[in-house]
């Protein structure tokens, strides 16, 4: 069996220049060899900011012989944003309710007390500036069984995603997977917190127990491939910001 990628996996590299180049009608598009990127669903691939754009079309000239797009996560936003996000907006605040019910922040480890102690101390002013900031006030439980939260909050949390553009929008539902939680991938869209900050605050428990006894080379590994997602939505915000 031959080792070469399928066209359909990773079909090959058939450009020479990229280029982004402000897009008629406003904002900004990514040329591959002087033609227009379109998304899966065949509108031009439309980016509100130069600097967003710039990042996006570094991802295409970083392509090699074959184009690998399940790592192209930016250009997977941006997909998302301009052809799935304007559609489905109610479900996607919806979705962030729902980690709110279940966020991992709201988990504090029954034991030991040492780890316990570490997650109350490091989530807790996340917790605290989520409540203050944008009135989404989340109760904490030890173990794994949620906690009822208040619906107020859960409404708040809704309204605050219904608020952003579909660019944020579709980060913050993004990040909501990447971290397990609503409480993070809101701080980060917020500013309140850096990618590398928001990633290591899911990761308390998991660098914990590598620290006591070892780290799993698979756990590893797709702790690795999360890392990278959340980078690519800070750098996704941080173009936003132009």
């Amino acid at each position: 069996m031959s080792d070469k990628p399928s066209a359909f996996e990773h079909p090959k590299r058939f450009y020479t220049d990229v280029t982004a180049e402000p897009a008629e009608g406003g904002g900004w598009q990514i040329l591959l060899d002087g033609r227009s990127v379109k998304t899966p669903g065949r509108a031009l691939l439309r980016l509100p900011t130069e600097a967003l754009a710039q990042e996006v079309a570094e991802e295409w000239a970083e392509q090699q012989t074959y184009i690998h797009l399940i790592g192209m996560h930016l250009t997977r936003l941006a997909n998302v944003a301009i052809d799935r996000t304007p559609e489905i907006r109610e479900e996607m605040a919806e979705e962030v309710a729902r980690y709110c019910e279940t966020d991992l922040l709201c988990h504090i480890a029954e034991e030991p007390f040492e780890l316990a102690a570490l997650e109350e101390a490091r989530w807790r002013p996340v917790l605290d500036w989520a409540g203050e900031k944008l009135g989404v006030i989340l109760m904490t439980t030890e173990g794994i069984i949620a906690a009822p939260q208040p619906g107020a909050s859960l409404q708040a949390a809704r309204d605050y995603a219904l608020g952003l553009d579909d660019f944020r929008l579709t980060a913050l539902v993004f990040a909501c997977g990447v971290f397990g939680s609503a409480v993070l991938a809101m701080a980060l869209v917020e500013g309140a917190l850096t990618a590398e900050s928001a990633f290591h605050l899911s990761r308390v428990d998991e660098d914990w127990q590598a620290q006591k006894w070892g780290q799993d080379e698979e756990a590893k590994a797709a702790a690795d491939a999360k890392e990278i997602e959340a980078d690519a939505i800070g750098r996704w915000l941080d173009g936003l910001q132009g």
